[in-house]
């Protein structure tokens, strides 16, 4: 049989599916998401020098946070804590803030504020910055490297969120296309097997991030995963609560599969397994959407503005995406295990991805609205990009379902009558696995394949005859017989599958969809870790500003100066900062790091400004070593306005250096 039907064509497949295998590693290699709530301000301010002792330090968020006895610890510069241990909630209205005392009669010197706290939609957060009781001092403490939320721990918390979602989509997404558009798959083994797995995943995910919840949000120790205490504290928050709500509701969902894959597969009653088709899409609609909740009760949609909207939405968001990419799955499935699939079934699964893609259309404006606001946030934030990239992901998703449907509609044409003579005869014999493959294959056979073929089942019998006797007396003999035929067998249900053009085609435009789908999860998944457009730029106009009632935000010069001095290790950035960038008097912060964005320990530093419109400077400024790649000088005076040159000379090594310089507007 011929036809015209349009082709994806293998090399463009395969083009796709190498294209979407390359953005996801590249996504996985990405570096670990930004915290969603930022310091906003702190009192004392990062590398301020305050004449005595304050009684308390004050922190500024974003966005609620969830404080623990240790989430602020104040050290002094012999790595001793200075506070005495009690949080004090200090918010008020829309301005969230935390306090810490410090104990009396602390001595002059540089001392350390370290801070760790979990963000309103359930991310972990951490900081550290220094200030200076009399005058800055040498310290034994060395800030956090660490990313919270990062190392080993933050990895196989990514991988079994990833999982989540995988098996969410494929329980819920499963389950609706064998109620909704292919009920006799029900008794179908693949794609009863693809529907338990989707559920053993998502439960199995679940108990690992209850799990690592602990160590992901505090010590970031593997060890501490089973530690009771901190499992017993997971628990009393809104994500521990979340996930195990999850798991109450998975074992409905249990009880949902074993009836649609028992009691609903086994009906033959069309009146009982309509009613039995009510009741179970009814109650797996409010299971599903249950399950749905937990992630939307806690973490985007549940803060920010318009949570109320926010929460339904994102419900209604999860659900299509599972109708959608689960559907596909067992789709794909269907069509590669079970070719006997329904052509009314694939029509109807066009139909409802149709519509999910309206409503993750719907949903996915609104959603990005919220946590984008603006068209500066969506191309100059993390979270915008991502968001582009996946919206990029749906396009093309869009483009190969179209191809899809074409092949669809290929397959609902009314099949040749040579075709339909011969489906009941495959399905008797193959127990209704392959009909419309062997009929298409087979209705105009080739003259030597035709003859070859009607050999076949006599040699069978024949060499069967001949070799029974000797197979009875040698069982190695008869084993190896037995997978002779059963090679046979596959090879001939293969030839007749492969054989129909349309459904060999709906089958690559599928799995090229399945394909994008599996990165376009990935960017999903990364998407739900990463700080909203939104809630970077509310940070970013903050500032470092002071956490104070009537405070003026500063506006600090920033810059960032590459530099090579030429030997080993001497490559880097300078990142300096002049607060509050204006003339008078202003604190100085050098940061140097190395390419990989880690501090870079350097033997001196030194800095110069120059005013040479009006030929002031250079004036020197010699900063003092605070720690590891953090240099530091207070007083540094503008005596004027205007366009000043910066020049700072990083040397990395007795004989290795380099002087680098940049212009920039101060008062």
């Amino acid at each position: 049989m011929t036809t015209t039907a349009p082709r994806l064509g293998t090399a463009l497949a395969r083009l796709l599916v190498l294209a979407a295998a390359l953005l996801g590693t590249l996504l996985a290699g990405a570096a670990p998401a930004s915290a969603h709530a930022a310091l906003t301000g702190s009192d004392p301010k990062d590398g301020a020098v305050v004449a005595t002792a304050p009684k308390e330090v004050n922190l500024t968020f974003s966005e609620q946070v969830a404080m623990s006895p240790d989430s602020i610890r104040v050290l002094d510069p012999a790595g001793r804590r200075a506070d005495t241990g009690e949080i004090r909630d200090l918010c008020s209205g829309s301005v969230v803030r935390y306090g810490v005392g410090l104990r009396a009669g602390l001595p002059d010197g540089t001392y350390t504020v370290a801070w760790q706290t979990v963000s309103a939609d359930s991310h972990p957060i951490a900081g550290a910055f220094t200030f200076s009781i009399g005058a800055p001092s040498t310290t034994s403490v060395a800030l956090p490297d660490r990313t919270p939320g990062g190392g080993v721990v933050g990895v196989l918390y990514g991988i079994a969120r990833y999982l989540s979602y995988a098996g969410f989509a494929v329980l819920v997404g499963g389950g609706a296309f064998v109620l909704a558009c292919w009920p006799r798959g029900a008794s179908v083994r693949p794609v009863q097997q693809t529907v338990v797995r989707g559920w053993l995943t998502l439960t199995g995910a679940t108990l690992a991030l209850l799990l690592l919840r602990n160590p992901y949000t505090g010590s970031g120790e593997l060890s501490d995963a089973f530690d009771l205490a901190g499992l017993k504290a997971v628990l009393e928050t809104k994500t521990g609560a979340a996930l195990t709500s999850r798991l109450l509701l998975l074992g409905a969902a249990a009880l949902f599969v074993a009836v649609l894959f028992g009691a609903y597969a086994r009906r033959t009653d069309p009146k009982e397994k309509k009613d039995l088709a009510f009741g179970l899409g009814l109650g797996g609609t409010v299971v599903a959407a249950g399950i749905a909740g937990t992630w939307a009760l806690a973490e985007h949609a549940s803060t920010g503005i318009q949570p109320g909207i926010a929460m339904p939405v994102d419900i209604l968001h999860l659900l299509a995406v599972a109708a959608w990419l689960g559907g596909l799955t067992v789709l794909l499935v269907a069509l590669y295990r079970a070719p006997s699939l329904d052509r009314r079934a694939v029509a109807r699964f066009s139909t409802v991805a149709l519509g999910s893609v309206t409503v993750l259309a719907a949903t996915g404006l609104y959603q990005s609205w919220r946590q984008v606001g603006s068209w500066s946030a969506l191309t100059g934030t993390r979270y915008g990009q991502l968001l582009l990239v996946k919206a990029g992901l749906v396009a093309v998703l869009v483009g190969i379902a179209w191809i899809s449907r074409r092949w669809t509609r290929r397959l609902a044409d009314p099949a040749p009558a040579a075709t339909a003579a011969d489906e009941p005869e495959a399905e008797g014999a193959d127990a209704g696995a392959e009909a419309s493959g062997a009929g298409a294959a087979e209705a105009k056979p080739e003259p030597e394949d035709e003859g070859a073929d009607a050999d076949e089942p006599e040699d069978e019998g024949a060499d069967a005859d001949a070799v029974e006797p000797e197979a009875e007396a040698d069982p190695e003999r008869a084993a190896q017989l037995a997978r002779q035929r059963a090679a046979v067998a596959t090879a001939r249900r293969k030839r007749e599958r492969d054989a129909d053009p349309e459904r060999a085609g709906l089958r690559r435009s599928v799995l090229t969809e399945a394909a994008v789908a599996v990165v376009l999860l990935a960017v999903t998944t990364i998407l739900t870790s990463t700080e909203p457009g939104r809630t970077e730029e509310e940070a970013g106009r903050a500032g470092t500003s002071s956490s104070g009632p009537a405070a003026v935000p500063d506006r600090p010069v920033d810059i960032r100066l590459p530099f090579d001095t030429g030997g080993v290790d001497g490559k880097g950035v300078v990142r300096l900062s002049l607060d509050p960038g204006r003339t008078g008097a202003n604190a100085l912060h050098i940061f140097v790091e190395r390419p990989n964005g880690k501090p870079l320990d350097v033997p001196e530093i030194k800095v110069a400004l120059t005013l040479e419109a009006k030929d002031v400077g250079p004036l020197p400024v010699a900063p003092d070593r605070i720690q590891t790649g953090h240099w530091s000088a207070s007083g540094v005076q503008i005596p004027m306005p205007g366009d000043w040159k910066i020049q700072v000379t990083v040397r990395t090594s007795d004989i290795d250096q380099t002087t680098i310089d940049k212009n920039v507007k101060i008062g």
